[in-house]
């Protein structure tokens, strides 16, 4: 709440202000991935391909699933808006506030990508991170949220009253319709809230507001996810570089990011199978 209130508060009102907290979505029942499996298989993986994504601009990548794939950081602090979609229905996405709700803000080893409804079920798990060190510092920041919706010129406009045509959303909506052959006009539906890879963001204690602040990531740094089922992935290099002060900006240090894509040895994961979608029957309740 950033305005002065306009109403007393109730004789009661610290004691309702202490009333304890509970988790919205306890997390004791969901089904965990097999980590020790993860780490085997990883030991055993061959490089077959590699994408650069320019900076300032956004690439598509294919991981069949049972594959990992890395996003690495190659010339300098830069961050990254990264979107998934089911390789064979692009209306199967990346779910960023449902995996906020069930992981929380940010995500890093062990969590899951959760994928949209109907079928709401694990997309790719964070399996290595080399900035799982950073934690939470003073300012109540992390790195790699599920918070940021990506930049995008329409939040732009209502801000500057300017065009910019390399925002996230326009870079990602752009190397959709690319890969997939569609217009730009069908793929914008398609480009959703991300994953902002190496952004180190947080809400401000006063107002609650989303900040940003200096990634800390280096040359060299990744994060490693494993392919739940078939994915097309997009990622933006965001115009912010590392979003120490802008990300919507000509004139930030910008630089390229790496994917890496990794398949295991044959026997490598051995029982695993590819998720199910969710179990809900459909219904609604309505008969």
């Amino acid at each position: 709440m950033k305005y002065k209130p306009h109403n007393p508060a109730p004789l009661n009102a610290e004691e309702l202000r202490k009333i304890p907290p509970n988790v919205c979505y306890p997390i004791d029942t969901l089904p965990q991935p097999d980590m020790a499996l993860y780490a085997s298989a990883r030991k055993t993986v061959a490089l077959i391909d590699t994408v650069i994504v320019q900076p300032r601009d956004a690439a598509c990548f294919h991981v069949p699933a049972g594959h990992f794939f890395r996003i690495v950081s190659i010339n300098g602090p830069q961050v990254g808006d990264l979107n998934l979609w089911n390789a064979h229905d692009l209306n199967e996405k990346f779910y960023s506030g449902k995996t906020r709700a069930l992981h929380g803000t940010h995500i890093s080893t062990g969590d899951r990508m959760w994928s949209s409804f109907p079928a709401m079920r694990p997309m790719a798990t964070v399996t290595y991170d080399t900035l799982d060190w950073y934690g939470w510092d003073e300012y109540g920041g992390s790195v790699h949220d599920v918070i940021g919706t990506r930049c995008d010129p329409y939040t732009n406009d209502v801000l500057t009253g300017t065009d910019y045509h390399y925002c996230c959303h326009s870079n990602l909506t752009r190397a959709l319709a690319a890969e997939r052959g569609i217009s730009l006009k069908q793929a914008e539906p398609l480009v959703h809230d991300v994953l902002n890879v190496f952004m180190c963001t947080g809400f401000m204690p006063d107002t609650k507001q989303y900040f940003m602040k200096a990634s800390p990531v280096q040359p060299d740094d990744f994060i490693e996810f494993f392919a739940e089922i078939d994915l097309i992935g997009g990622l933006s290099a965001c115009p912010g570089g590392d979003c120490s002060s802008t990300h919507s900006s000509d004139t930030a240090a910008c630089y390229p990011l790496q994917v890496d894509i990794y398949k295991p040895e044959q026997d490598a994961l051995k029982g695993w199978e590819p998720p199910a979608v969710n179990g809900y029957s459909g219904s609604h309740g309505i008969t």
